[in-house]
């Protein structure tokens, strides 16, 4: 006789497939980003400057808006009279204050 063993009832929820990663770990788009991080008013107007082909990530020219950005990628973009470049340190998807949003990447032209 074989005895049948029922997984037991909480053993579901912990398997790995019903684990979900937390949604910016595989980053976000990068008009987002640019608008999050408050280089941009508008993901309007992010996306505009994508299209045009005048915003680098990782010296690679981009001009899609749906670009994933990840920490640590290099963003080399015109804004005003000057171009940033910038290195991403953090991800979200809200549009926070300006020092909050100024923890979101670091500038790299400051340490030149």
């Amino acid at each position: 006789m074989t005895s049948f063993h029922a997984p037991h009832p909480t053993a579901r929820h912990l398997a790995p497939q019903n684990l979900a990663p937390h949604p910016l770990s595989q980053g976000m788009r990068l008009d987002k980003f640019l608008w999050a991080a408050r280089f941009f008013k508008s993901r309007t107007c992010a996306a505009g400057l994508l299209k045009e082909g005048r915003v680098r990530v990782n010296r690679r020219l981009v001009d899609k808006a749906h670009i994933t950005v990840r920490v640590g990628d290099v963003l080399t973009f015109p804004q005003a009279d000057r171009i940033r470049v910038v290195r991403v340190v953090a991800l979200d998807e809200q549009r926070r204050p300006a020092p909050v949003a100024q923890t979101l990447y670091e500038d790299l032209a400051d340490s030149r």
